[in-house]
């Protein structure tokens, strides 16, 4: 059985671990698990509990709300696998990665769907007895594919959408539709190598460590919170197809430990970072 995961944010105070400890005492559950920090410059206070034990939701909340500040943001998870979409263009290496940790339960994820602007993984998702919608975007104006790509990934009520080598831009109110809810992975040469064919830029630098970061959308394209950075060493007798294979490799690394510490409730906000208690 699942433990349960008390998430508390809230401005800093002298007593609250010891508050909030405390309500969980008196109310007989058994803590397996405690992360807290502070965050000075904002002088916010974050807090992830694990406790086994039967609580009445009600009374617990309410009784955690008489030792937090006003405002508290406070959330109790049981850890229910998160319902996702994912969107894919044309790679394969991250929608396999997905697919196939989701087959064996490592991502604590109901994938729903992929939903992607080409049809080229249609018969490979299939083999996963999962939905793929493709739905082309050569006829159609920008506006009219995203309401399009919109309307496919409504229909299944995401908790979270991942962007596994989507390689369309999605428009500002699309994102607003899913605060903090959308995960994207890039390769971290950006904004150094940016454009075309970054791996071939890199190996003409001759650079020594390539990566790949994982973080949530914003407006700001590629800029959003980081959630996972991870990255390889290189050396000279890597070629430029050598640098693209061992992308894709870190690419799937980062994105699969990115989801599943946010699907996880590893992850809070803090501005535009990341506090994660892994």
């Amino acid at each position: 059985m699942k433990p349960s995961v008390l998430l508390v944010e809230c401005p800093d105070r002298p007593g609250l671990v010891h508050g909030i400890s405390g309500v969980l005492f008196r109310r007989g559950v058994n803590v397996v698990g405690n992360h807290e920090f502070v965050d000075r410059p904002s002088q916010r206070f974050f807090m992830r509990t694990e406790f086994d034990g039967t609580v009445d939701t009600t009374e617990l909340m309410t009784e955690l709300r008489s030792v937090v500040p006003e405002g508290a943001t406070l959330r109790l998870s049981h850890l229910e696998p998160k319902r996702v979409v994912v969107l894919a263009s044309k790679e394969h290496h991250c929608v396999a990665d997905i697919l196939v940790r989701h087959a064996f339960k490592q991502l604590n994820a109901h994938i729903q769907a992929v939903v992607s602007n080409h049809d080229a993984l249609e018969s490979f998702v299939e083999k996963f007895d999962l939905p793929f919608h493709c739905i082309p975007h050569g006829e159609l104006s920008r506006e009219v594919h995203e309401a399009e790509i919109l309307t496919a990934v409504l229909r299944y009520k995401p908790d979270y959408i991942v962007l596994a080598k989507y390689m369309r831009v999605l428009s500002p109110g699309f994102v607003h539709r899913f605060p903090a809810r959308i995960l994207n992975i890039h390769h971290s040469f950006l904004p150094a190598f940016v454009g075309a064919r970054p791996y071939h830029q890199a190996y003409e630098r001759g650079v020594k460590v390539i990566g790949a970061s994982a973080h949530f959308v914003t407006e700001q394209l590629d800029a959003g919170p980081i959630i996972v950075q991870q990255v390889i060493p290189v050396d000279h007798t890597h070629g430029a197809a050598d640098l693209a294979q061992a992308g894709q490799d870190v690419e799937q690394l980062a994105l699969a430990r990115a989801m599943r510490l946010v699907f996880e409730d590893r992850v809070f906000l803090c501005e535009n970072r990341t506090v994660i208690f892994d």
